[in-house]
């Protein structure tokens, strides 16, 4: 304990060095007569991408009023339960029939973790929850039919092919798919948006090009990090975790990093407006974010304003240190951000994230959790900071 206190009080000392980059100048889009003459199709362009938009938004009402039979096989593991949990209460309120099958076993420790522990909110409202194994889904669900099915589960074509391929043998008209963001090519010019160049060798990749394949009406989205009540993978716990024990929080890099956190619930309006516009959502990539970039210092700041503390940031790079930033570090240590372009414009989605106040819910359940008393130890934060004294890194409180 001496030397993490020797730490800490190191890493409060450090004097500020924050390192910066030389700004690139903005042409003005009045510095030449081209800019001029550009100006009126800009605005044409602008308006038609809100015709379409609004065109969009009415070909979703359009469609919204036939109640379908969905089910969502749904993982036991990770970030991504919540976004099935979430999505099954979104159609359950607008009427849909919803069945949640969940790999695994009900008796299962892991089903006594949040969100599962409030699938009771999903049968009081109607739904329906199975445990089974997808690889026979056929018999996990007592042989029952769907008008939709959402992959949830499966990161690669092993894993969902034995979900897509019942699907298509038993009719299902709809096949969503839960991909990943991270399947994106690293890019000069970030945010990714859909389109852009992907890793062939990532599994989600293989999974969304056979469900093209086989299905006519298929959609598949493409989530970041996401907070929300249920959610059961630290994220913004991470950083409760350092600012209740008055901690430095380290971070990799300058903190400059921007990222995407989106509250579930966005996730699951984007996914019931794919479930309730199928014709405009067929054969189509989606960003499944919110519409805001954070950086990772920002997040840090947002954590401890929602928790009403102080904070000090310390910056280290890694290999410096001699630490994985993936293993020191809940978020990747580059620019990681997408934007939900298609979603606006084609479904007339709209975001609402608002990453101040659903901070505070956040820490709300912390704070009632007890997570904040609980004994924990902080090795590679404790490497970093006796690494820091040696050689101060910048200091930002």
């Amino acid at each position: 304990m001496a030397t993490t206190a020797a730490s800490t009080a190191a890493a409060f000392a450090c004097a500020s060095r924050l390192s910066t980059s030389p700004a690139v100048p903005r042409p003005s889009v009045w510095s030449s007569s081209s800019s001029l003459r550009a100006f009126p199709r800009g605005v044409a362009a602008r308006r038609r991408a809100a015709m379409a938009a609004r065109s969009a938004v009415l070909t979703v009402r359009a469609e919204a009023t036939t109640k379908k039979s969905v089910l969502i096989v749904n993982t036991n593991a990770g970030g991504h339960a919540v976004i099935g949990f979430y999505f099954a209460k979104e159609l359950l309120a607008a009427g849909h029939a919803v069945t949640v099958l969940t790999v695994g076993d009900e008796a299962s420790d892991k089903m006594k973790k949040p969100p599962f522990s409030r699938f009771s909110e999903l049968t009081s409202a109607g739904g329906k929850t199975v445990w089974g194994d997808p690889a026979d889904v056929g018999a996990a669900v007592g042989g029952a039919s769907f008008d939709v099915v959402l992959d949830n589960n499966g990161k690669d074509l092993d894993a969902v092919k034995p979900v897509a391929d019942w699907a298509k043998a038993t009719g299902v008209g709809q096949f969503l798919f839960i991909s990943s963001a991270g399947i994106y090519r690293p890019t000069d010019e970030p945010p990714h948006v859909e389109g852009d160049a992907v890793k062939e060798s990532a599994g989600h990749v293989g999974v969304e090009k056979y469900i093209a394949e086989q299905f006519g009406s298929w959609a598949a989205f493409r989530p970041q990090y996401m907070i929300g009540s249920g959610n059961n993978k630290d994220c913004e716990e991470w950083f409760f975790d350092r600012i209740v024990r008055k901690r430095p929080v380290p971070i990799p890099g300058n903190g400059m990093q921007l990222t995407n956190i989106a509250h579930v619930r966005d996730l699951a309006t984007m996914l019931a407006l794919a479930v309730e516009s199928p014709g405009a959502a067929a054969g189509r990539i989606f960003n499944c974010v919110s519409d805001r970039a954070v950086t990772l210092d920002g997040m840090a700041r947002l954590c401890a304003a929602a928790a009403g503390a102080d904070i000090v940031i310390v910056h280290y790079e890694p290999a410096a240190i001699g630490v994985e930033a993936k293993k020191a570090f809940p978020f990747r240590n580059m620019h990681f951000y997408a934007e939900p372009r298609a979603a606006k414009e084609v479904l007339g989605w709209t975001s609402t994230t608002n990453l101040p106040e659903d901070l505070k819910e956040r820490y709300a359940e912390y704070a009632s959790s007890g997570r904040g008393d609980k004994a924990m130890t902080f090795d590679l934060d404790d490497k970093i900071l006796v690494a820091l004294e040696k050689a101060p890194a910048s200091v930002t409180v």
